[in-house]
């Protein structure tokens, strides 16, 4: 099963970076693999946001979300509800000085013949966590 990782630390106060990662439309603006991501029902538990990815050679590829887990200032957990691949992930966030340290943390859970992808779905999954120092940025910008 391909688990990945990562944590940075931000300068805004815990409360904002959880309202700007629970509005899922603001990951156009950090995360380069979505084409596009709007919602389509809901707030906070429950919501749903229809997410187009770029895909192997760059085709892109439905990768619907539900947030399935929601603790105001602390946590925002979500799964992939369409898509070859289906994976689930979780923002954790705690207070961190001044600031936050925001962990986002992906798992897969790969059956059958998609064990084949297990080295593709990981280098993925890597530049998801990874874009997390773009998360960042954006968060810090003036």
């Amino acid at each position: 099963m391909p688990s990945k990782s990562m944590s940075v630390t931000v300068t805004r106060r815990p409360s904002e970076v959880f309202a700007f990662l629970a509005d899922a439309e603001n990951d156009a603006r950090w995360r380069p693999s979505v084409l596009e991501i709007r919602r389509v029902d809901g707030r906070g538990l429950g919501a749903r946001y229809h997410q187009v990815l770029k895909g192997p050679g760059r085709r892109p590829i439905d990768a619907d979300i539900v947030v399935d887990d929601f603790e105001p200032d602390t946590r925002i957990g979500f799964k992939t509800t369409t898509g070859p691949v289906r994976p689930s992930g979780r923002y954790d966030i705690t207070p961190a000085g001044a600031g936050s340290n925001v962990t986002l943390t992906l798992n897969a859970e790969l059956r059958g013949a998609k064990r084949l992808m297990s080295g593709m779905v990981a280098k993925s999954m890597a530049a998801e966590v990874a874009a997390l120092t773009k998360l960042k940025e954006v968060l810090e910008a003036p």
